[in-house]
């Protein structure tokens, strides 16, 4: 595919945010250049215990539609209606995530939607993809980006560089070295819980062995295991721990602790999971943490976006859609001001920083509702009410439709008006002994009071 050529831009991290953005800017004409620390993942094994499943929505849907690779990136994918809630006893329970039949999240492979970006990305012949480039430092005024390669050092110029690449981004890095001329503020905050990643192998004939269309929850308190379908009939499994403690990382050392600790606790996992300590063993313990700066940009020349300027914690399904969100509102911002690289850079920053920040808190917020809110009693009186109310109004929505199901709605106006929800939703619940005793009518007429 060609186009006439017009600025030459630099993306660093050819991750999902940023082959995404690549993809977007070669369409628009750019020549971009995009570079990846990481070897090709098309030609190599995939890492373990690093790939979790995402949840792909709303948002991150109408990013993909942007560049024309939705309908394909769909066929991967595999509904979520609702979180199936497993109870100590064995026994389930499932919390649709809307009382709308059409509002729903998919369960994506991250590998196999990046190879897939990869792939979309490699039709363009003013777009160049280079491997096993480790970024090093970015001249922030010159728009210039230095990387080690196996070739020896290599310098990449451009009118301007954009770095996507994650939590741990070098290219933020070089905007943290000019903090007193940047008046650069940055926060990172950690959970005491970390994560490691699990299996459900697939059932005979490629059969799921536990329900295919469902987020799998098992809460506990101050610990939980989450379990997300895949295509081949297995689930990618994950233990959301604390270190230390009963149910500690450090504590759960051995085969023998393992099986006792699953059979008081995850007792109806152990029968799908034949192969748990081998798994425990292999796959390393990962962190859960919050990354918050500002600014993003420097001297019109340098920007950050994704994971680069915003990691958030997982708990609320938003990470790559709010990364792929920036891609979209870059365009958008971008048809306003093309040509204008310093406008660009500074309205892209000042529209997004704020709901980034929302939502890195309500997936806080979720993280401690999942793993101890999904099974107590008000909780799910409110999910039955919000149920109700969605079922018979068209225009209510709760906290997390109004985030996951309501792209147009920036994150910080859903967190407040969600937020306000919630609120008198469990102050109501807790007035009665069941949902019924509601007047719906009346619940509707004070919400939308509020």
């Amino acid at each position: 595919m060609t186009s006439t050529k017009k600025d030459t831009v630099i993306i660093v991290g050819a991750g999902l945010c940023g082959t995404l953005l690549a993809i977007r800017l070669a369409q628009r004409g750019y020549g971009v250049e995009l570079y990846e620390r990481r070897s090709d993942m098309r030609k190599g094994m995939i890492d373990g215990g690093r790939s979790i499943n995402l949840a792909l929505s709303a948002r991150g849907l109408m990013a993909l539609d942007l560049v024309g690779i939705k309908e394909e990136i769909l066929k991967e994918c595999i509904p979520m209606h609702g979180r199936m809630i497993h109870n100590m006893d064995g026994s389930t329970r499932l919390s649709p995530y809307s009382g709308r039949e059409e509002d729903y999240i998919n369960s994506v492979s991250r590998s196999g939607l990046n190879i897939a970006l990869l792939h979309k990305a490699d039709e363009f012949d003013h777009l160049n993809i280079y491997f096993d480039a480790k970024c090093t430092q970015v001249d922030l005024k010159e728009g210039t980006a230095h990387f080690e390669t196996p070739q020896g050092p290599k310098v990449a110029k451009g009118e301007v560089v954009i770095g996507t690449d994650g939590a741990g981004s070098a290219v933020r890095g070089s905007l943290m070295r000019k903090t007193p001329q940047l008046l650069f503020n940055y926060s990172q905050n950690f959970l005491r819980s970390g994560y490691k990643e699990l299996a459900i192998p697939p059932g005979e004939n490629g059969s799921h062995r536990i329900e295919k269309n469902a987020l799998h929850i098992w809460p506990r308190g101050k610990f939980m295991m989450i379990a997300l379908p895949n295509l081949d009939g297995s689930f990618t499994v994950t233990l959301f721990h604390p270190y230390e403690g009963e149910a500690g990382f450090n504590t759960l050392n051995s085969k023998e602790g393992l099986l006792s600790f699953f059979n008081k606790y995850y007792a109806d996992s152990l029968e799908h999971m034949p192969e748990l300590w081998e798994d425990y063993q292999d796959n390393p313990v990962g962190s859960l943490g919050t990354i918050k700066c500002y600014p993003w940009q420097a001297y019109g020349k340098t920007l950050i976006m994704g994971d680069a300027s915003h990691a958030i914690v997982p708990f609320y399904g938003q990470g790559m859609n709010a990364s792929f969100e920036d891609v979209r509102v870059f365009d958008k911002i971008l048809d306003q001001n093309e040509g204008n690289w310093n406008q660009i850079f500074y309205d892209f920053q000042e529209v997004r920083y704020q709901n980034t920040n929302a939502i890195a808190d309500l997936a806080i917020d979720n993280f401690y509702e999942m793993q101890d809110k999904v099974d107590d009693p008000p909780f799910i009186k409110k999910r039955m009410l919000e149920m109700q109310l969605e079922d018979q109004y068209n225009d209510y929505y709760s906290k997390y439709s109004l985030v996951t199901f309501r792209p147009e709605l920036p994150y910080a106006e859903a967190m407040k008006k969600g937020r306000m929800q919630d609120a008198f939703l469990l102050e109501k619940c807790e007035e009665v002994e069941s949902v019924e005793d509601l007047n719906l009518e009346e619940v509707y007429k004070e919400l939308k009071k509020l």
